[in-house]
């Protein structure tokens, strides 16, 4: 039945060697079981629900982008869209998470439309991918940014805006000791890398805490407990359709855009799994499945859910059709009962994983066209606003503006296309909006 199913032997693959890629793909992914909750429970959100959240997001999402799809790609909430979400959005702005919930909601329904339609992949190609290259590695600095921040390695001084923490303190060595083994499993490509770091960081301040310093940096709680569905359909739609969460849902839409096509071009070329016409295998069905996740992601409790890059490692390990989301998906589901145990890990431990996040993000930098300054200036402007004003939004507004000014000044007419004036049209109007 899987055979036929997932047309394996077209692919060229069996089942044995879908379910050791699933495995590898979910060892891969794991680690946002712990890191979502513990950014998004800084908005006054239970770590336990979040992570319930989390893990039935993950669970259907990667089963449909399986089943449905058929690509060996799995689907969880997105890195910068959970830290846009809790930093922008409910701290910076101020709105409470279940409104921002709601503004989750909403994107999802623009995805769903959008997909359905079939615009989502013209507005895409309206964005110059200088721009777009821009915005992920803008996206890479700002979790990085909070990476050090959640770490206290990086602390605000009056002096100089920022400075570096006390690294003399038990925790802080904990942190750079953590962050070097996770960036050396990350180097030597050990599958699992980053959730392993995890586990040994938050296994040094267990140990060390204990005999080293008056806080004990970990706490326990236990190890099992039922699922905590206490954010399930928390999310407040009515108000959330206010004009001044526009630039929100905007940021929403197009970070996961970027996000999802980006990961289903790059998996579908390294796994060759193109159709005639050179685009990604069932794009369509993958994008729907994506846009599924952004609107579960309010209903369920936590930021919006994507495609994820991580399934390269699958891929790797010869995953080629939906039986391997299929496995990772199922993977995830058994973690809704270790919340007080997966409690336990300190920001110390999650910290490398964002930062190292990071530094996958800014792999696009090198495709930038640094000695043509006409792209490399909008570029910059896009990619340091992200971290510098702690707001996906403002990457995306000021890059968006500045590439169409500077080329319509040097008469680059061909560069700016109709939908690029309708969305920089979109972006002066939440520019506005988020300053009424």
């Amino acid at each position: 039945m899987l055979e036929k199913y997932f047309s394996l032997h077209t692919n060229q693959t069996t089942v044995r060697t879908e379910i050791l890629a699933g495995i590898s793909t979910f060892l891969a992914t794991m680690y946002i079981i712990v890191v979502n909750p513990s950014i998004l429970s800084q908005t006054g959100m239970s770590f336990s629900g979040v992570l319930t959240a989390t893990v039935l997001l993950s669970f259907f999402c990667s089963l449909m982008m399986g089943l449905y799809a058929k690509n060996p790609i799995v689907v969880a909430p997105g890195m910068g869209l959970n830290a846009f979400f809790t930093f922008t959005a409910v701290k910076g702005m101020g709105i409470s998470y279940q409104t921002a919930l709601g503004a989750v909601f909403w994107a999802g329904i623009i995805f769903l439309l959008l997909s359905i339609f079939n615009i989502r992949t013209y507005i895409v190609a309206a964005i110059p991918k200088q721009l777009r290259y821009a915005i992920s590695a803008g996206i890479g600095l700002f979790i990085t940014f909070i990476g050090f921040v959640n770490a206290k390695f990086i602390v605000a001084n009056p002096a100089t805006l920022l400075g570096i923490g006390d690294i003399t303190k038990p925790d802080q060595i904990i942190f750079i000791v953590g962050l070097f083994i996770t960036a050396i499993l990350v180097i030597k490509r050990v599958t699992g890398g980053i959730i392993i770091g995890i586990l040994s960081t938050t296994l040094l301040a267990v140990t060390i805490g204990r005999v080293w310093g008056s806080t004990p940096i970990v706490n326990w709680n236990g190890a099992f407990a039922s699922p905590d569905f206490s954010l399930l359909f928390k999310l407040d739609i009515a108000g959330s359709m206010q004009l001044s969460l526009l630039p929100v849902i905007f940021a929403f839409v197009f970070t996961d855009l970027f996000d999802s096509l980006s990961t289903f071009v790059g998996v579908a070329e390294a796994a060759n799994l193109q159709d005639e016409a050179g685009e990604p295998r069932n794009v369509k069905q993958s994008l729907l499945t994506d846009a599924v996740a952004t609107t579960l992601g309010g209903l369920l409790g936590t930021s919006p859910g994507t495609a994820y890059i991580e399934s390269a490692v699958g891929v790797e390990q010869g995953g080629r059709t939906g039986l391997t989301a299929v496995t990772a998906g199922l993977l995830f589901l058994p973690f809704m009962f270790f919340s007080p145990l997966l409690s336990v890990i300190p920001a110390i431990a999650t910290a490398p994983a964002l930062i190292l996040v990071g530094v996958f993000m800014m792999k696009p930098v090198t495709q930038i066209h640094w000695s043509e300054l006409d792209d490399a200036i909008p570029a910059f402007l896009a990619m340091v606003l992200v971290p510098l004003t702690y707001s996906i939004t403002q990457g995306i507004i000021w890059g968006f503006l500045s590439w169409t000014i500077i080329k319509l000044v040097l008469g680059k007419t061909k560069e700016v296309s109709i939908a690029l004036i309708l969305i920089d049209i979109a972006a002066i109007v939440a520019l506005v909006l988020e300053h009424l």
